[in-house]
């Protein structure tokens, strides 16, 4: 009788086990479809259309953001030049991906505004099919109050990135600078660019000294090239024109 009562004990227990298994069995598979069909691979947008790119996004529950737009001559208007997260990136669904879209090749002039009042440039700008991008001030006794002294890219420069030209906008004498326009350092010596640079409170990186080839001696109708002279800059980089400030450090390529 009692050989009975404990097998009968024992089949009710190994049942129950075998339910309570079943269940976290059903629970961790339930877990992971959960997961797991949450999560889309970001697929490959370059090249499509906005509009393309923005319904294949849609159909995997994620959303698109147009970050930026810049010239392309290899890449047609309208079309995607980069994403992030990249192709075959795995994230959660309703994830943003951010892409650039191409503008096409250059085919707007970039106008002068030097020596125009802000006001103007930035109208004259638009009027080119261009944008304002960042404005600088700079203290200047020699020019009325906003007038622009400088801009970047210059005007007429070819091959732009963006549709955007930076100012430096004159600011009363007594005013605090919070930018200035990087000058053209090549073939000063290296120490006399630093200075130049330090006196506005623009830091230098340890310059980069490379072997510089002897010019050709010139032969016939050409004629000799100066050798470049030990210790003076042959690049930089922001490049001449563009904008600086405090936070910048500025990159020096020397002759050695």
């Amino acid at each position: 009788m009692m050989r009975r009562v404990f097998f009968n004990f024992f089949q009710v227990a190994s049942l129950l086990l075998l339910l309570v298994a079943a269940g976290l069995l059903a629970a961790i598979t339930t877990m992971h479809f959960a997961i797991h069909g949450a999560e889309v691979q970001v697929p490959s947008l370059k090249g499509m259309t906005v509009a393309e790119a923005r319904s294949q996004t849609s159909g995997l529950g994620l959303s698109l953001d147009v970050d930026n737009r810049y010239y392309s001559a290899a890449v047609a208007a309208g079309h995607i030049l980069t994403q992030s997260p990249p192709t075959g990136t795995v994230v959660r669904r309703e994830w943003r991906v951010r892409v650039s879209e191409s503008l096409g090749p250059q085919k707007v002039d970039v106008p002068d505004t030097v020596g125009s009042a802000e006001r103007v440039a930035a109208l004259r700008l638009r009027r080119a099919g261009l944008e304002v991008g960042a404005v600088a001030q700079l203290p200047w006794a020699n020019g009325a109050e906003g007038t622009v002294l400088a801009q970047d890219p210059p005007a007429h420069a070819l091959d732009i990135e963006r549709p955007s030209v930076n100012l430096l906008v004159a600011a009363p004498d007594d005013a605090t600078p919070d930018g200035y326009v990087m000058p053209d350092l090549v073939g000063v010596p290296v120490v006399a660019a630093q200075a130049e640079l330090a006196k506005v409170g623009i830091a230098t990186a340890p310059p980069a000294f490379v072997d510089v080839p002897v010019a050709p001696v010139g032969s016939g109708a050409t004629p000799p090239r100066l050798p470049v002279a030990p210790g003076s800059v042959i690049a930089q980089e922001p490049q001449a024109g563009g904008r600086v400030d405090q936070s910048i450090q500025v990159k020096l390529t020397v002759a050695k």
